[in-house]
């Protein structure tokens, strides 16, 4: 399990056209083709996924601290659109081409995002929540988290203060773990990967709660972004033992529906850790959607 985390082979930041710093991480080689990783609640960019199989495939990952998680500075007003103005920032300032994305868990509206306004050629989208106001959606949800979507929508100000309030990496890292099936556990409780996703949620909680809170609000509110109206190729990647309320309660089933171009891959063996332990396949896969002669 420990060759499931490598530490970062590089950190870096830039300053942004407002004065923000955005930081991020990366491995693989340096003229990889990019794959930009939208990380998972509350985390910084530090735990990557797939390490050992990004130079077999030419890809360099680019793991990005969001404002006001890790390194980043906080954004005052972020929302899903002020995540693409920054990462068109990045990609323009990095010189970026064929640029792939990843979203994960938390992730996956700011990965979407990206695709809605084709800053990506294509995304995959792993263990991913969904669009949980969608009519389609919202009728699975857990009760808990449909009462945390019914307190966005009724004051959105309010909750995010409430969560600004009471979240810490501890308790979010404890509500992970409960809310894991045995298979996941089995990873996330590993020494080595435990102490390396806990370090991304403690950086990522380095500056406060503010840039998890308003992840929270961002992500549990409809999104900006149409998925009906991408038009890049998703992947979809689900294992089907997640036992994970916060990811997709039909295991991407709707999201497919609601796509153009879409792949929609349920692993039974696997659970919500599938990020990890098939990163190989999710990676390559992810790589087919651009031609790189």
């Amino acid at each position: 399990m420990n060759d499931l985390v490598t530490p970062p082979e590089r950190q870096a930041r830039i300053q942004l056209h407002d004065g923000r710093i955005l930081a991020w991480y990366e491995w693989g080689p340096v003229e990889g083709l990019p794959v930009l990783f939208c990380t998972g609640a509350g985390m910084s960019g530090w735990l990557g996924f797939g390490a050992s199989d990004l130079p077999s495939l030419g890809l360099k990952l680019i793991a990005i601290d969001r404002p006001g998680l890790g390194l980043s500075d906080v954004h005052p007003n972020k929302t899903l659109s002020s995540w693409v103005d920054d990462m068109r920032e990045l990609i323009q300032v990095n010189d970026l081409h064929n640029v792939l994305a990843v979203g994960f868990s938390q992730g996956a509206p700011f990965a979407f995002a990206l695709a809605g306004q084709n800053l990506v050629k294509a995304i995959a989208i792993v263990s991913g929540q969904d669009e949980f106001t969608h009519p389609r959606v919202r009728p699975l949800l857990h009760p808990d988290v449909e009462g945390m979507v019914a307190a966005v929508q009724k004051d959105a100000v309010g909750f995010e203060k409430y969560f600004s309030q009471m979240a810490t990496p501890d308790g979010l890292w404890r509500l992970i773990i409960g809310m894991s099936a045995q298979c996941d556990r089995v990873l996330y409780e590993n020494e080595t990967f435990s102490q390396a996703y806990q370090r991304a949620l403690q950086e990522g909680f380095s500056q406060g709660t503010q840039g998890y809170a308003r992840d929270l609000v961002n992500t549990f509110s409809s999104w900006s972004v149409k998925l009906e109206e991408i038009t890049v190729p998703v992947d979809l990647w689900y294992g089907g033992l997640d036992t994970s309320p916060v990811h997709s309660p039909d295991f991407g089933t709707t999201l497919a529906l609601r796509l153009a171009i879409a792949s929609h891959t349920i692993d039974p063996q696997q659970g919500g850790s599938i990020l990890w332990t098939r990163s190989w396949d999710i990676l390559a896969k992810l790589k087919s959607h651009v031609s790189t002669t």
